[in-house]
């Protein structure tokens, strides 16, 4: 896959978007782990939803910056291949709808990601 072309549903950010998505997963999963730590022996259920906010930073970040595709630049119909902030229009209403169905399946990749990483808390 090309790091530095645009394809619809397929790859719809470059390398300084791509670096973002990563420092995004490394703070959610570092928030992540501090929180799973402190849910440990505890019996607070407040600690639950941090803890799967966290994980779901985390999965955002860390399933985006693996694919190269922003979930919101894909249901926006935008991408960048540029410096950080400089968008281009998605014009195809085909590419569009290959986006916004990447977008969808990388939300819900997401969140059965989160979902798995909490499963923890309920059980220790």
């Amino acid at each position: 896959m090309s790091e530095s072309q645009y394809q619809p549903g397929v790859c719809n950010i470059g390398g300084a978007e791509v670096a973002r998505r990563k420092q995004v997963s490394y703070f959610g999963g570092a928030i992540y782990l501090v929180l799973l730590l402190l849910s440990f022996g505890s019996t607070s259920a407040a600690l639950r939803l941090p803890v799967f906010i966290s994980a779901l930073i985390f999965a955002i970040g860390y399933i985006q910056s693996r694919k190269k595709f922003c979930l919101a630049f894909g249901l926006m119909g935008t991408f960048n291949f540029s410096e950080l902030g400089k968008l281009s229009k998605v014009v195809s209403p085909e590419a569009l709808a290959a986006d916004r169905k990447v977008a969808l399946l990388i939300i819900g990749q997401a969140l059965a990601l989160a979902i798995l990483l909490t499963v923890p808390v309920f059980f220790f």
